[in-house]
């Protein structure tokens, strides 16, 4: 009955889905909002936001909405007041699309087409030519030693300048430390330092490898990776096929990455251009597999792991430590329960497991590791390893909304440590079609949602006197398809999970991906 509603609001709203992948044009200089209701005075910063914003260049049109290019959005916010920008990425992939009218940079689902001016011979030839990784970072919003950072999950990031929105230089990982692609979702810790997940292979064969960054004060001219180093490097299960990954966790003490059962075949990357196939379809998804928790010591790179099998995992993980330094450890994932690989109709849902860091032995066979309190998650030793199962973190009232995706917490003062709330996007639809506010305490749900009204995912913004894990605001960018120029950013109580007020935008905005709150002072 679920999949029938929505499919039936798939067909409905089609027109509006296509307005929400329509290029659009930048903003550069500042421009007022209109102000309804209130927004905070002590809200001061900017709300960096990014995703795709250009789909086409002239007759050739981008296959997936992750290739569209990336649009940079600023909506800086001091004095009760909104103003709002936005920047094209003026990345190699942007400068090169735009000089040829065509689509010359091969993206995720987009393979680029040999230049027609070529002769047959050298557009035969040029199928054989493995393409250079795309600069086009329009994912997140990162920051690195005081930096900010547009980043995708290949080699390249932008350095950006958080108050103009200006291209900077261009980032190769690879200049600084071993890595082919890191991820576009890093971790911060207390201390300013930041942690990464990025890969290699070689004649050694397919590795996971932990970054660590130092914390820096920000302000260079250039960007500023120095200091850089490799953690730990993990083995692939298998170095022909290994998984993909999107993200990861941290708490304390550790580094937690997941090898879930999404497969990427090395042998058609390389021929992927031979074959005249997206990047996206050389990827495949195997729960035949089992999956595995690597857990490394962020202080001493050493790793263990546990072993477990579930569907795809998702968007950024959580992790933290159980009470009294007891060697577990909490984890919340989000999962794919339709086992289906990019189908706009699975269902995303928040999952725990507790796994234990410390097996004896002496400890018997299958029986549960876990004596937690407050989870029914388990972990059973067997022959082969540490098998766990999972705790559901909702009610059935969440699959009212679609489930959930673009899980974000109390970040700045939350993030490793344990929490109470989360918020997400509901998927009622293949956009995120309402705001969500877990309790985990009872596993409550507070919702907001109004038809037609398509919201970003949601950032938590903490009050400067805050007492409780929830004294704040949330911030999302609400999509308006059924009507022109009407978008806004949304500003939401995060304790009553009620709308203070919005700042609408008399430009179209389309919808994005992730960001962050830049506070000043």
């Amino acid at each position: 009955a679920l999949a029938f509603r929505r499919r039936k609001s798939l067909i409905s709203t089609e027109l509006c889905v296509a307005t929400l992948l329509t290029s659009v044009e930048e903003t550069p200089e500042p421009i007022p909002t209109v102000i309804k209701g209130n927004i905070p005075s002590w809200i001061n910063g900017s709300f960096l936001r990014n995703g795709p914003g250009k789909f086409e260049f002239g007759e050739s049109r981008f296959n997936h909405w992750f290739d569209g290019m990336a649009l940079m959005h600023r909506f800086h916010i001091c004095d009760g007041q909104v103003t709002y920008s936005s920047r094209f990425l003026r990345s190699d992939s942007y400068v090169q699309n735009l000089e040829k009218n065509r689509i010359v940079v091969s993206e995720f689902g987009t393979l680029a087409m040999p230049d027609p001016c070529k002769n047959i011979f050298a557009q035969f030839f040029s199928r054989f030519q493995i393409p250079k990784a795309t600069d086009n970072a329009g994912v997140n919003f990162v920051k690195y030693k005081g930096d900010f950072y547009v980043s995708t999950e290949t080699n390249y990031m932008r350095k950006i300048d958080p108050q103009s929105l200006e291209t900077k230089e261009k980032v190769d990982w690879t200049k600084y430390i071993a890595v082919n692609a890191a991820t576009a979702h890093p971790h911060y810790d207390r201390e300013g330092a930041t942690y990464n997940l990025g890969n290699s292979y070689g004649r050694q064969g397919y590795f996971y490898n932990i970054i660590h960054v130092p914390r820096g004060e920000g302000g260079t001219d250039g960007a500023d990776l120095n200091g850089a180093k490799i953690l730990c490097s993990i083995p692939a299960a298998s170095s022909r096929k290994p998984s993909y990954y999107h993200s990861f966790a941290l708490s304390e003490n550790y580094v937690i990455f997941i090898e879930q059962p999404i497969k990427l075949d090395l042998l058609k990357f390389m021929l992927y251009r031979v074959l005249g196939k997206g990047f996206h379809e050389v990827m495949s998804w195997e729960p035949q597999l089992e999956t595995v928790f690597h857990v490394v010591d962020r202080r001493t790179g050493q790793a263990c792991q546990c072993f477990f099998f579930t569907p795809m995992v998702s968007n950024p993980q959580r992790a933290y430590e159980g009470p009294s330094f007891k060697p577990l450890f909490c984890l919340c994932l989000y999962v794919n329960t339709q086992h289906s690989f990019y189908s706009s109709l699975c269902t995303i849902l928040p999952w725990r497991y507790v796994l234990p860091l410390e097996v004896k032995e002496e400890e018997p066979n299958d029986q549960n590791l876990i004596n937690l309190p407050n989870t029914t998650a388990t972990a059973m030793k067997t022959t082969t390893g540490v098998f766990c199962t999972h705790e559901n973190l909702y009610n059935h009232d969440l699959l009212e909304y679609g489930g959930l995706e673009f899980p974000q917490i109390n970040y700045t003062h939350y993030n490793a440590r344990p929490y109470r709330y989360f918020y997400a996007c509901g998927f009622g639809h293949v956009f995120g079609d309402s705001l969500l506010k877990m309790d985990l305490e009872g596993k409550k749900l507070k919702v907001w949602r109004h038809p037609g009204l398509f919201p970003s995912e949601p950032v938590f913004v903490p009050a400067p006197d805050a007492k409780d894990e929830d004294d704040g605001v949330v911030m999302s960018v609400v999509v308006t398809p059924r009507e022109r120029k009407s978008s806004f950013l949304l500003v939401l109580d995060a304790k009553t999970f009620t709308e203070l007020g919005r700042a609408e935008v008399p430009v179209d905005i389309p919808f994005g991906t992730h960001g962050l709150f830049n506070e000043m002072g």
